[in-house]
Parts: C-alpha cells; sequence; structure tokens
C-alpha cells in the first residue's frame, strides 16, 4: 500500500485541458503547502484507494439530497460567515472553525474533498480552500469542474449518508492571509499595495450592488473573478496559466507587488485569490475580510465610481 501524505482536495473548477493522471501539485505549485487543481479521473482514482472525506458546499441543501458524490457530507457555505460588530458575513472565530471542522471530521491524516456546483458557485469551494490552507493543510486541491462536471460525466451520484465521526482540530494554526480596513486605508495613503475589486464590472462602476453605497474603493483595479475561467462543453474551467499571468500583467498586477483583494464579502476574492497566490505562485496576496460591504457602511470612507482598467491603490 502506498504511503500517504495529509492533504485536502477542494472540488470547484480547473485546467482547460485534457485530464491529467499526475499530482497537480507537479504542474500547479512548486510549494507542496498550496492549493493546487486535480481531475475527475485523478479523484475516482483516490476514491477506489478508500481513506477520503468529501464534503459539499453547495449552497442548496435540497440539491444535496437529491443527489451527491459517494460518501460526501453537507456544509452550507454560509456556515463559515456570520455578522460582526452588526457586519454582515464576517469571518469566524478560530475556535468556531475549529469545531465546526472537527464536527465534520476533517482529519488532517486524511484526504478531504470539498466540491462545489462547478458553475457560478465555485467561489464557495475557494473560500473554503483558503480557510483551510489558512490552518495550515499541506495540500489542498480543487476539481475540475466541481459536481457539475461530476455529474456530466456520469460518474457514481449517491443519495445515502455518510457515517463521520468528530476528530481534534486545533484553532491555534488558524492564520489567515487577510488584510484589515486600517491596512487598506494605509495602501490608499502610503501607495505600497495596489487594490483589487474581484466584482461584477456593473457593481465596481457602480451601476448595480445591493451595498448602501455602490462604487469601488479608490483606485482599485477590476478584476472580475469570472474571467479567470473559460467554457469547456457545458461547463466552465481555469484558463491556462500562460493566459491568466498575461490577463493580470495587463492590468499592471504583477508579481512583484503587495495585492490586496476584495468583493462584497470575500468568496469572490477567495477565487482571485486562487488564481494568485496558488497556482501563479504571487508571494504577497491578502484578502480585505470585510470586503466593500464594510467599506460601503462607513459614510466617513471615500468612493469612487465609473470604469478603471487598471492603476495602483490611491493613484
Amino acid at each position: 500500500m502506498n504511503r500517504r501524505r495529509p492533504w485536502l482536495i477542494l472540488a470547484g473548477i480547473g485546467w482547460s485541458c485534457a485530464p491529467s493522471t499526475t499530482r497537480p501539485t507537479e504542474s500547479a505549485s512548486p510549494g507542496a503547502h498550496l492549493p493546487a487543481l486535480v481531475s475527475t479521473d485523478q479523484l475516482t482514482k483516490w476514491q477506489t484507494e478508500g481513506g477520503i472525506t468529501l464534503v459539499d458546499v453547495r449552497t442548496d441543501v435540497f440539491t444535496y439530497l437529491k443527489g451527491h458524490l459517494p460518501g460526501a457530507e453537507y456544509l452550507n457555505p454560509e456556515s463559515l460567515r456570520a455578522s460582526q460588530g452588526g457586519v454582515p458575513a464576517q469571518l469566524l472565530s478560530a475556535n468556531m472553525y475549529a469545531e465546526l471542522f472537527s464536527r465534520l471530521g476533517l482529519s488532517f491524516d486524511r484526504p478531504v474533498v470539498i466540491y462545489s456546483a462547478g458553475e457560478t458557485r465555485n467561489i464557495d469551494a475557494t473560500f473554503l480552500a483558503w480557510l483551510l490552507a489558512s490552518f495550515g493543510h499541506q495540500q489542498v486541491y480543487v476539481l475540475n469542474g466541481g459536481y457539475f462536471k461530476w455529474e456530466l460525466e456520469q460518474r457514481p451520484i449517491a443519495r445515502e449518508y455518510p457515517h463521520t465521526a468528530a476528530v481534534d482540530v486545533s484553532a491555534g494554526n488558524f492564520h489567515p492571509e487577510q488584510a484589515s480596513l486600517e491596512d487598506v486605508r494605509r495602501a490608499l495613503q502610503q501607495h505600497d499595495a495596489i487594490l483589487v475589486d474581484a466584482r461584477p464590472p456593473d457593481q465596481y462602476a457602480g451601476d448595480a450592488g445591493a451595498q448602501i453605497r455602490r462604487g469601488h474603493i479608490p483606485g482599485a483595479i477590476n478584476h472580475y473573478w469570472q474571467d479567470d475561467l473559460t467554457q469547456e462543453g457545458f461547463g466552465y474551467v481555469w484558463k491556462q496559466p500562460d493566459k491568466l499571468r498575461a490577463a493580470y500583467a495587463s492590468q499592471g498586477i504583477t508579481p512583484n507587488q503587495n495585492i490586496i483583494l476584495y468583493c462584497n464579502s470575500t468568496t469572490e476574492a477567495s477565487h482571485v485569490d486562487f488564481t494568485l497566490r496558488y497556482l501563479l505562485n504571487y508571494p504577497r496576496v491578502r484578502i480585505y475580510t470585510g470586503s466593500w460591504t464594510e467599506w460601503a457602511g462607513r459614510t466617513d470612507l471615500p468612493i469612487e465610481a465609473g470604469k478603471r482598467d487598471s492603476g495602483a491603490a490611491g493613484k
């Protein structure tokens, strides 16, 4: 029997290329601790070997009840956030995450497979990828195409519930790569970081949005998270690394810079973070976890409206 190292798989979307039979870390990242991608073929192989935990993070529990990957348990992604100080959809405490992951049986010594819908909600998979990486898991993988691709390929679907047991998860290992409101304000004043807005262009421009104010943080660059994807068949997968790298560079988003991402409430920014930090190996990327929801609610903070292609924070 092959010896295994602790690792995690997150099911979301993948490269627009033929499925690989090698471990994704060999091509996606030189750092074993960074999340990467895995194909449905490879996941099928890992399932036959046994000893894995699967978690379904699709937003509607009824989709899980109608069908899920065999052995998968359900986690509503909104369980990962709550209001703090009156601001909705903020991160939970380390203790709360540790208790939740313990209850789900997310052991550090066995593979954990987490998948989302594989269409418009892959941001839920990348958000959980970011959280799990923050706990120091050695290997985190995103599944090519998520549930949508799995089902489209007519792979096994089940309706039975799994039998899981709680495990010990230490809260002391939680170190998210995040930025605070004060970090963003300092970036505006000192120009020591660039801001990247991962929301749709109409929200960035101020033409749409549910928050009390519309627009974007002054100087922010708009890179819509779905722009990192390309259609393959009936689903969406990540573009090839060279295309991703060129697209970001064309906007002035380059590896030599300090980068602060934001969106409405962390999830969309986590998708851009996955691309930059894990797939393209940008070394200094953080997520402003208060995001536009916090910033827009503070009438003392400046905002801009209209389109902007690129530029550094505050310039």
